[in-house]
Parts: C-alpha cells; structure tokens; sequence
C-alpha cells in the first residue's frame, strides 16, 4: 500500500474558540497541523466541545512555532518550544504561553478524526 496527500490540501479544517486543527487522514493515520492563538487553553476552547475535564487524545507532536505548557492530571508540566517532539498521553490540560501563535504537528491514529468534533467529542 502506498498512500499520499498533501498537508496544504487537508481533508477538513475544524475551528474551534481561538484556534483550529487542519487534518490529513490517511489508512492507519491521522495527521494535522494545530495553530492555537494566544489566550487558547484546552480547557476553556476545547472541553466544552468534548465534554470531558481534560484532553483524553494521545498525541506525537512536532512544534513548529510558539510555546505551549502541557499539564497532565497527574500534574506533571512541561513547557514545548520549536523543535520540540514529544509524546502525550490522554489526560491533560495544554495552554499557549506568551503572545505568539503555536502551530504543532500531530501524528496520530484516529486523534484528529475526533478532536474537537462535536458530534463525537
């Protein structure tokens, strides 16, 4: 199997309070490109569409631009900057520290089918 698409042509764009999420989906993998704008917080954008405290998606990131803290239930934080990769559990908060833009890469399976989607959480 060989699949390709291309990141600028995303299959769906999904808006949500201060920022939005451009996604790619693939057989076996969902990718997309987060921009958040200042003043974004999961929390307070994105819990009352998915109707749960906390993020409850996994996520492999890349982040391209800004800064964004990631706090899990547990309470460990980080603090991502550009040419950060990490690795999310479900079960977080996440917010875009200072006044410029994050865009983050996702690369998930079904994440981005269901983000911030409010016919499925």
């Amino acid at each position: 199997m060989l699949e390709v698409k291309a990141a600028d042509k995303p299959d769906e764009r999904r808006d949500f309070p201060r920022g939005h999420l451009e996604a790619v989906h693939l057989t076996g993998l969902d990718f997309a490109v987060g921009t958040f704008e200042p003043g974004w917080r999961w929390s307070e954008s994105v819990a009352p569409i998915a109707g749960t405290q906390s993020c409850q998606f996994h996520h492999n990131g890349y982040v391209v631009r800004g800064r964004m803290h990631i706090r899990m239930d547990d309470g460990a934080e980080e603090e991502l900057g550009p040419g950060d990769v990490f690795v999310c559990s479900a079960g977080h908060d996440a917010w875009v520290e200072g006044d410029d833009p994050v865009v983050v890469l996702d690369f998930a399976g079904p994440m981005a089918q269901e983000y911030a989607r409010a016919d499925r959480g």
